[in-house]
Formats: structure tokens, C-alpha cells, sequence
């Protein structure tokens, strides 16, 4: 028998019969590792553990430590719901069932709608697979072979991936008696090993995301290494229902999605729109401070326009449709940096007015479609704190230094004490997916980590997960209870210039083309009001909240002093309402309460024989009486230092 060299992480080799799986490798080294081990990469391809290598190779044995580990797993836990589905609804039609960031799903095809009490069957028939320790098994197919299989099994999607991605021949996995699946894998070796798992919920889809096409069902799990961990995302999904910010917004009538104006359309209420109004007020000042000029655009342009800057082809899908009008074809605008662009090069620029920093809070349209529209964070016109900065060489790493530091001060600015920062790159370009030069790329990167490095930010690098026009660096916030949100980005552009054709005038009297860098520290207005809704569970820090202080007279006699003390703190600045209605005190607190307003001050006769109030704490309870100057001193301190935890 022919043996071959197995290359192991740490440099050391083994030379094993040709053959040998994975499985025995990871078992010669520890027994540990053996019971660990997950899946494997083999000269860089991810490989089942029992498939043989054939031949010298480089191998890594992924376990429950590596990222890529808990995808394999997953993918796994969602062909495992898929054969328990088949074995309980066997008319079914398979689509595709792919792992994702907090989970897997699987889209299934079927006459009669998935219920409830079904996702309870077909997890139960999971756990009923999952102890019968059936193997994960991996054949290859001719194509020819296989689309005649899946085509006699009626399964004409899977023939329509398979005539678009297999080759002469394909993987294909199968699970027990009635599930076989076009599959790349890897999977865990058995369902044995998948021990820790949740059937979560069901939602309609399209086949490929197209709503031209037929309508799927889609059943969403999770699965984890551990029962701990399981539990703990589990709690974490009970959280985030309590903090949905579509279920808050209608609570605290803040914001709404009007049937007749359409979906995606954000209509904010005067409480939501007095956070919004904030959010943009503090924006539009710091940018101001830090040396940005405020611009505004038109919210349509001459498809013209679109065709310049290349959205007209590659973004065509996610824009509205073009209007005609009297002189032109027109769309509404899915972004603000063509607009930016034209007012950069309305003039001849010289070195000595660069960087020129441009910022607008500017409204964008794109079409998404009806399956992706969520609340505020998935919507089709929304409010983009944009900048775009345009620079020199020399210029640009201080650039993208106050870039970051800006990022990072809005997270602590609002109550944000967590946060991760990632450096996408091109990778040297390895992919051939992108625009620019090498010179190009390598400044821009270059700048984008010293930048970090400056910032003590310790960014993680993504190779070739940079956009196609240029590098760059996301920082991702940390909720109160532990989610990730995509917020800050600072971008590279290497297209857009050569597409308008920037230019400055440099030192040597010469044109040279600028640097152009496109900043979002929001992302959308609309989003990270979301964001801020989950985060505080809709109690908002003083001075983010839309009503600060409400007065809250205990008898009608007690009227006029609590207008007089509502009266004082408007004239302070203070957000505040009267609630003079003749209830009971008592149910006047539990509606502040419910409506989480900051303070509620009572007030009654020794409050207005002492010109006092009797301050109360959405979360503190009862803080006794104060002097209401003094009372009116302590909450202007917080509102003045924005304070977050107040």
C-alpha cells in the first residue's frame, strides 16, 4: 500500500497509508482531539472527517474552538431538520438550508402551511434522529446521473442548482432512509454529535430570494457545541422579544408603518421624532466641530447621474424604478456620494484646500423587498449620516485617525461601552473581483491599520472582504445583552474619483487625483434609533428620552402649583408633561411608568407649602422630596453631560 505525508499545523509530518481519514489522524495524535474534532481542512479545502486523503497534503483538525467548526455543525443540524421533515411530511420539496450567523434554516416547498405544533413534531423527530447515531454520508454523482435522480424525485430546484453549480460530477449527502441533498459539506461525522439544538421559528420565503418565483417556508433553528451556550442564546432571544423596537415603538408611540403610504416608510411620531431630532442635532454639531461642512442634495437625479457613477448597471436592482420627466429620465437616489462628488468638483480644487470634508444627514431610497423589511433596521427610505472626505496622500492616515476617533465617541456618547472594529482588504487582490491599483490598495491599508494601531484598536483582519472599490474598516457596537450590531464604517473608494474624473491641483502645478474616503458613523438614522430603542429597552438616558420629567398633581387643588413647577423646567430646557387629570396618583405613576419616563414629581400640599417635589425613579423607585431648584440643578447635570446611565 502507498503511503502519503500528512503536513500538520505545527509543522511536524506523519506518513500515514494513502486513504487515511482525517478521523484517524486526529485520533494518532490525542484522544482528545478524536472526540473534538468536528471536520477538517485538507490543503485548504474543508473535508469530512472520514473522507480519505489520496495523496501528500497540509491538514488542520477543526474543532469546537474554530469558527469554522460551529458552521459545519450547523449546516449539519439543518440537514438533520431536513430528513426529520421528510420523515414526517414526505410530499415535501427541498430547497436550500445553509448555516448562518446565529443559526441555520432550511426553505421547504409544500402545499398545506407548516403550524406550530408541526416545528414541535419536527423537532422531536430531530432528537428521534439525533440518537439513532446516523452517519453523515458522502458519495460523488455524474451529473447526468444526478439530474435524472432528483428530476424522478420531483425535486426541480435541486436539478436547477445542480445544472448551474456541480461540474462533471457533485457531492451529494444523505441521512437515514429519506433525505438525500446536492451538497458541497462537510458534516459532522453521525447526528450523535449534534447535541445541543432548538427549532425557533417559521417564516414565508421566496425560491432564491426572487418574489418571481414560487413561495417557500422557511423554519429557522439554532444549534450550539453545549447546552450552556444553547440555553444562553436562548435567553438571549427572550431578551431581545422584550426589546423588539417594533413592539416598543408602538408602546411608547414613537414611530409607525403606514399601509397606505407603504412598507418600509418610517413615519416618526412627536416622541420619536423629538430622539430624532437629538440623534441629528448632535450629529450635525460634531461634524461641524471637527471641520466638516454641511451640504444638502436633491433626493432625485438624471439617471445620467446613475450611469457616471455605475450604479445605473451594478445597482440597477436596489433602485427605485427611473421616472421620465419633461427633459430626462430621473431615480430617486439610493445614496448620496455622486451628490457630493458634484458639488467636490463644481470648482478647481489646490492642494491647499484639501481635505475637503463633506457631510450631509441625507434621506436615500432603495427597493428592498417585502421578505427583508424589519422595523427600523431593514427599510426603503432611511437617513444616512453621510461624509466623504477628499484628501491628499499625505493627508489621509490623520484623516481616517479622526474618522475612528469620531466612531468612537459616538458609542461612548450613547451608552456604548463594548465594540469590535474589522479591517476588510483585498487580500493582494488574489480574487480579481477588484478596482485600483497595488500603489492604491497598499496606501489605503496601510493607512487603515496605523490609523488603528494609533487608536489602540485592535481590528480584526478579513481577507478579500473589502469592496470591490477599496478597503475598509467596520466597527460593530455590543448591546446590552451581548448582540453584535454593524454601525461605523470608514470606506475607501478608488472607482468613483476615476469614474468623475477628481482631480486637484497639486505642489508640482500638476492635476493629481484626490483620495476619497465615504464615512457613516450612524449608518441610518433609522437604524441606530432602533438599535438605541433595543438597547435601553426603550428607557431612554435623560437626555435621549422625549419626556424627561412629568409633574403629577394629587388633587385638583394641587393643579395650579404642578403647572408652576412644569412651567420652571420648560423654561430650564427640561422635556416635561402635566398630567392633570383627575385619577389616582397611583395610576398616573404606573402609566409614567409604563411609558418610561425619567421622573415622575408629585406633588401635594407640604410639596407646595416648601416649594418642593416628590421625586420618583422609573428604576430607583421613591427619592423623597427635594427643593425643586435643587432637584432642577441635578437633572440639568445630567442632561448637560449626557449622561447615560441617568
Amino acid at each position: 500500500m502507498s503511503s502519503i505525508t500528512i503536513t500538520l499545523p505545527d509543522g511536524s509530518r506523519q506518513s500515514v497509508p494513502a486513504g487515511t481519514r482525517p478521523a484517524d489522524v486526529a485520533a494518532s495524535i490525542s484522544k482528545r482531539l478524536a472526540q473534538d474534532a468536528v471536520a477538517a481542512r485538507v490543503n485548504g479545502e474543508l473535508y469530512d472527517l472520514a473522507r480519505p486523503i489520496e495523496s501528500d497534503a497540509t491538514l488542520s483538525i477543526l474543532t469546537p474552538k474554530d469558527p469554522e467548526a460551529l458552521e459545519v455543525y450547523r449546516h449539519s443540524a439543518a440537514h438533520l431538520m431536513a430528513a426529520a421533515v421528510l420523515e414526517l411530511f414526505p410530499d415535501t420539496k427541498l430547497g436550500i438550508g445553509p448555516a448562518t450567523d446565529n443559526g441555520f434554516y432550511y426553505d421547504f416547498q409544500r402545499e398545506t402551511p407548516f403550524s406550530q405544533e408541526d416545528l414541535e413534531k419536527i423537532e422531536a423527530k430531530m432528537w428521534e434522529l439525533q440518537a439513532r447515531d446516523l452517519p453523515f454520508e458522502r458519495r460523488l454523482t455524474p451529473k447526468a446521473e444526478g439530474l435524472k435522480k432528483y428530476a424522478a424525485m420531483g425535486e426541480n430546484m435541486k436539478c436547477e442548482l445542480i445544472e448551474e453549480r456541480a461540474g462533471d460530477e457533485f457531492s451529494e449527502y444523505s441521512l437515514g432512509p429519506h433525505f438525500i441533498d446536492f451538497c458541497r459539506g462537510p458534516h459532522v461525522p453521525s447526528t450523535s454529535r449534534i447535541k445541543a439544538f432548538k427549532v425557533l421559528s417559521l417564516a414565508g420565503a421566496y425560491w432564491r430570494g426572487d418574489e418571481k418565483n414560487a413561495q417557500m417556508q422557511r423554519i429557522y433553528g439554532t444549534a450550539f457545541f453545549s447546552k450552556k451556550e444553547l440555553d444562553a442564546y436562548l435567553h438571549q432571544l427572550e431578551e431581545a422579544k422584550k426589546r423588539d423596537h417594533r413592539k416598543l415603538g408602538r408602546e411608547l408611540d414613537l414611530f409607525s408603518i403606514q399601509e397606505l403610504a407603504g412598507p418600509g416608510l418610517i413615519f416618526f411620531h412627536p416622541k420619536g421624532g423629538t430622539v430624532r431630532r437629538i440623534l441629528e442635532d448632535w450629529m450635525r454639531e460634531q461634524c461641524v466641530a471637527r471641520g466638516y461642512s454641511l451640504v444638502y442634495s436633491p433626493h432625485v437625479a438624471r439617471a445620467d447621474l446613475w450611469k457616471t457613477s455605475g450604479h445605473y448597471s451594478f445597482y440597477a436592482e436596489n433602485m427605485f424604478s427611473r421616472m421620465t420627466l419633461d427633459d430626462a429620465e430621473y431615480q430617486l437616489k439610493p445614496m448620496n456620494c455622486p451628490f457630493h462628488i458634484l458639488i467636490y468638483q463644481d470648482k478647481l480644487r489646490s492642494y491647499r484646500d484639501l481635505p475637503v470634508r463633506l457631510a450631509e444627514l441625507g434621506t436615500v431610497y432603495r427597493y428592498e423587498r417585502s421578505g427583508v423589511m424589519h422595523g427600523l433596521m431593514r427599510v426603503r427610505g432611511f437617513t444616512q449620516d453621510d461624509a466623504h472626505i477628499f484628501c491628499t496622500p499625505g493627508q489621509i492616515e490623520d484623516e481616517i485617525v479622526n474618522c475612528l476617533g469620531f466612531a468612537t465617541d459616538v458609542l461612548q456618547t450613547y451608552g456604548f461601552r463594548e465594540y469590535e472594529a474589522e479591517l476588510s482588504t483585498w487580500d493582494g487582490g488574489k480574487s480579481g473581483k477588484y478596482d485600483g491599483t497595488p500603489e492604491q490598495w497598499a496606501l489605503a491599508e496601510t493607512a487603515l491599520q496605523r490609523a488603528a494601531t494609533r487608536l489602540a484598536m485592535n481590528a480584526k483582519l478579513m481577507p478579500d472582504e473589502a469592496a470591490f472599490y477599496g478597503p475598509k474598516i467596520d466597527v460593530k457596537l455590543v448591546d446590552a445583552i451581548g448582540r453584535r450590531w454593524q454601525l461605523s464604517t470608514v470606506q475607501f473608494d478608488f472607482n468613483l474619483p476615476k469614474r468623475f474624473n477628481l482631480e486637484y491641483i497639486a505642489e508640482d502645478g500638476r492635476a493629481h487625483q484626490p483620495l476619497m474616503v465615504h464615512r457613516a458613523l450612524y449608518g441610518s438614522v433609522e437604524r441606530f434609533f432602533g438599535i438605541l430603542l433595543e438597547h435601553y429597552a426603550g428607557a431612554f438616558p435623560v437626555w435621549l428620552a422625549p419626556v424627561q420629567a412629568v409633574v403629577l398633581p394629587i388633587t385638583d387643588r394641587h393643579v395650579d402649583y404642578a403647572r408652576q413647577v412644569a412651567a420652571r423646567l420648560k423654561e430650564s430646557g427640561v422635556r416635561v408633561e402635566l398630567d392633570d387629570r383627575s385619577e389616582k396618583v397611583n395610576l398616573k405613576i404606573r402609566e409614567a411608568q409604563l411609558q418610561k419616563i425619567p421622573y415622575m414629581l408629585v406633588v401635594g400640599d407640604r410639596e407646595e407649602q416648601n416649594d418642593e417635589v416628590a421625586v420618583r425613579h422609573r428604576k430607583h423607585g421613591d427619592q423623597g422630596a427635594k427643593p425643586l431648584e435643587e432637584f432642577l440643578a441635578g437633572l440639568r447635570k445630567l442632561i448637560d453631560t449626557k449622561d447615560a446611565a441617568g
